[in-house]
């Protein structure tokens, strides 16, 4: 199934989600370069979240273009296989391999001021493991953190509202 497949085929949790499922099948069909830095439009990332195995912290990266910690990710870099790119990223970041991590699809953000979707994925370690830094600092930061806070982490609050995702699917697993 290629990329605009499975995102016709995503349900949408909510309303915004429904709308921005919309907008980037809108941009999917308007623009043909939709994977590449070279859209001068936007073009799509993905990103992960990697839980501890106890479920009580998350992997954080420093980025010292924002100043802020994130989540780790990337380019797909013409890669359509997102969740493969969210993979290879959080393995060239953190050195987290697929058989350390089951990462599943958790949601998509669009941001109209950077022209640039975000897919997101999560997963929780099955296994204790040590991290590889790429070249920036990585931590693990208390679930229960007020992730909201604007000046300490980025995405314009969009952390706190990720992790309650991530709450909500672990409840539901358990």
């Amino acid at each position: 199934m290629n990329l605009k497949e499975q995102i016709e085929n995503y349900k949408p949790y909510n309303e915004q989600e429904e709308k921005d499922k919309e907008t980037i099948l809108k941009y999917i069909n308007t623009f043909d370069d939709v994977l590449t830095r070279n859209n001068e439009y936007g073009h799509f990332t993905a990103s992960s979240w990697a839980v501890n195995k106890e479920r009580t912290k998350v992997l954080m990266i420093y980025h010292n273009i924002y100043k802020s910690w994130a989540w780790t990710g990337g380019h797909a870099d013409g890669e359509s296989d997102l969740l493969g790119t969210a993979i290879r990223e959080l393995k060239e970041e953190t050195g987290i391999t697929k058989e350390d991590i089951k990462l599943i699809h958790l949601m998509n953000f669009q941001y109209a001021t950077t022209d640039m979707e975000l897919e997101v994925y999560f997963g929780n370690l099955n296994k204790e493991k040590e991290l590889i830094e790429e070249v920036n600092k990585l931590y693990w930061i208390d679930k229960n953190s007020n992730f909201f806070d604007i000046n300490k982490y980025a995405g314009e609050g969009n952390i706190g509202h990720m992790l309650k995702q991530v709450d909500i699917y672990n409840n539901l697993q358990k």
